[in-house]
């Protein structure tokens, strides 16, 4: 744990190891307001971020006549990075998945605004009427903004399918291979043009069941080599 605390207090300003109340407060609370550590929506990281934030100004409020002492402003912001980094150990890093912006709208080049459901949704309307190739591009993006909303893996604008399978087999190795193959299916009849056929499209809704099921190897957090 003493190599992730070094590399947060090394992003504290180090003009002065002197501070007065009102600087150290400012360290601490700068900190904690990284944007990675924030989300759309309160999660429980947010409420134990704040919490550490409230017990850092209550502890740096001396009482009536107490003479203010550096090493406590010290010890302050060190104890609030060590609380942060815990969290991040246990908890992993703040999910991404309520981020809007190119992330949410833009998933293997093409705009997209549906939620995991409403393209599986999609997706079974197009294997009903036949269309294999539809629903199995339609059923893989299902997959990929699933993977999304649960934090697992992110797909930022330029992820490709195979790209994205790829990034799929550390949280879900036992699936690796169904991933690939899934991805190939994608490609095949979203750019090569290649006929889909019931059979292919139940790989793909069933590998997207599987991982709905499962639950990743380690906790969720983005995953982006």
């Amino acid at each position: 744990m003493i190599a992730p605390v070094l590399s947060v207090l090394a992003r504290i300003p180090v003009s002065g190891l002197d501070p007065d109340r009102d600087e150290a407060r400012e360290w601490a609370e700068r900190e904690l307001s990284d944007p990675i550590y924030a989300d759309s929506q309160p999660t429980a990281f947010d409420r134990f971020a704040k919490a550490v934030v409230d017990f850092v100004n209550d502890l740096l409020r001396p009482g009536d006549g107490a003479e203010w002492s550096p090493v406590l402003a010290i010890a302050a912001v060190v104890i609030a990075v060590a609380l942060v980094v815990a969290a991040i150990l246990i908890w992993g890093r703040p999910r991404l998945a309520h981020r809007t912006g190119d992330s949410s709208a833009i998933l293997f080049g093409d705009a997209e605004h549906r939620t995991a459901a409403q393209l599986r949704a999609a997706a079974a309307t197009a294997a009903a009427a036949t269309d294999w190739d539809e629903a199995i591009a339609l059923r893989f993006r299902a997959l990929a903004r699933g993977l999304e909303e649960r934090g697992i893996v992110e797909a930022p604008p330029g992820t490709t399918a195979q790209g994205l399978a790829r990034r799929g087999h550390h949280p879900f190795p036992a699936q690796g291979d169904a991933l690939d193959a899934a991805a190939r299916a994608f490609d095949d009849v979203r750019y090569l043009r290649r006929r889909g056929t019931a059979e292919l499209h139940a790989v793909v809704a069933g590998l997207d069941d599987e991982l709905i099921r499962t639950t990743p190897a380690r906790a969720p957090e983005t995953i982006l080599s």
